[in-house]
């Protein structure tokens, strides 16, 4: 028998996942990590260490792929285009990844498609930071690197023309937005395949502390059946135009309008798996690292249905040094909580960085967000 060979960008926690949720569909997977230390790298039995940047390290790990995809968006576009011209199968495709490589290439696209988004435009120096400002209701301003940035990183709030020097000295196109005054941050979670059948996972609610995900609560509580509609609606809508193959999250802010009315605002795009469908591995029929090997590889899509009706998954970062072992607070979790489902990354702890997360599922959305918050600070703090 002969299996698929599915080449991944990447060694870090998404690599990992995706390779165990290929493993029951007999996929074979390989993965280009950067160390032999990296996430991935520690449970798959392909891997290739090197530089996802040089060309001919790209060319011979895609060699024997059948299709090459990615756990980050990182891999330099016109390297993507030189696969292709080699005939190798890259999905999501550069002219679809780009728009979540470059914030400036999304916003425009996003603009000729009618997308509701925070008011932008690329600003040339700090004075021009300012005149934007002014365009608009005033500072506070956020300003973006287009490339490059995650997890908070590479963007700033600037109070101050003053403030608005140092997204400039990375020496990338700066793009502001207006600051938004959201109610709460929203994700839309969708798959597409090659020929186009798309589908849609319920909009959940994305918790952020300190530019990183904390919480993710599926379904979004109290979300106006409208407005996941329309939030599900953009989220097919952006993944048809662009061509998006593969897993598509549409990252989005909940506000309201002059009259009260809620609506939503398109913020970033990510063309992976993603921390907002951790979720779905226990809290959906399909996970999302299932359905995006199925799609890349052209499989029917799977079922998205919610296996509970409150479903909550929590990030553990990385607390600080001392302390009972990781293992020792996995054996007091499970005994206090024998229902939380524990996902660890085997990364080393450093504080804040992500290292795991914990999903819990139940009938009461109130008491799952409990339990899972009290699990994932119980792996980080032990105590």
């Amino acid at each position: 028998m002969t299996f698929p060979v599915v080449g991944m960008v990447g060694g870090g926690q998404l690599a990992r996942m995706t390779h165990e949720a290929g493993i029951p569909l007999g996929i074979r997977f390989r993965i280009l990590s950067d160390t032999p230390q990296d996430s991935a790298a520690q449970v798959v039995s392909d891997v290739t260490v090197g530089d996802y940047r040089d060309l001919e390290t790209l060319r011979a790990f895609a060699a024997g792929c059948d299709v090459l995809t990615f756990d980050h968006e990182h891999v330099p576009t016109e390297h993507l285009r030189a696969l292709q011209a080699d005939g190798i199968v890259v999905r999501p495709g550069p002219d679809a990844l780009v728009h979540a490589q470059d914030k400036g290439v999304m916003r425009a696209r996003l603009d000729e498609l009618g997308v509701p988004c925070p008011r932008h435009r690329i600003v040339a120096d700090p004075a021009d930071v300012s005149r934007f400002a002014a365009e608009g209701a005033g500072y506070p301003v956020v300003l973006k690197t287009v490339r490059g940035g995650y997890d908070g990183k590479g963007v700033w709030i600037a109070r101050s023309e003053a403030d608005a020097a140092e997204p400039f000295r990375a020496g990338v196109p700066v793009l502001a937005e207006e600051k938004v005054d959201f109610v709460r941050e929203l994700a839309a979670n969708v798959v597409r395949s090659p020929h186009g059948q798309a589908v849609a996972y319920p909009v959940v609610e994305s918790v952020q502390v300190d530019g990183v995900c904390d919480t993710v609560i599926a379904p979004a509580p109290g979300l106006p059946d409208e407005l996941s509609a329309q939030a599900q609606h953009i989220a097919l809508t952006v993944a048809r135009e662009l061509d998006v193959v593969g897993h598509l999250a549409v990252e989005l802010f909940e506000v309201r309008r002059p009259d009260g009315t809620p609506a939503v605002l398109v913020n970033e795009l990510a063309m992976r798996p993603h921390n907002s469908g951790h979720w779905t591995i226990e809290g959906a029929r399909t996970s999302q690292f299932e359905q995006h090997l199925r799609a890349v590889l052209d499989y029917p899509m799977g079922a998205t249905t919610p296996t509970a009706p409150a479903v909550v998954m929590a990030n553990v970062l990385g607390g600080e040094p001392g302390g009972m072992s990781i293992d020792e607070r996995l054996h007091h979790l499970f005994a206090a909580d024998p229902g939380a489902r524990v996902h660890l990354y085997g990364k080393q702890v450093r504080p804040g960085r992500k290292i795991g997360h914990v999903t819990v599922l139940g009938d009461d959305m109130t008491s799952v967000r409990a339990r899972a918050v009290r699990a994932a600070r119980w792996l980080q703090e032990g105590s």
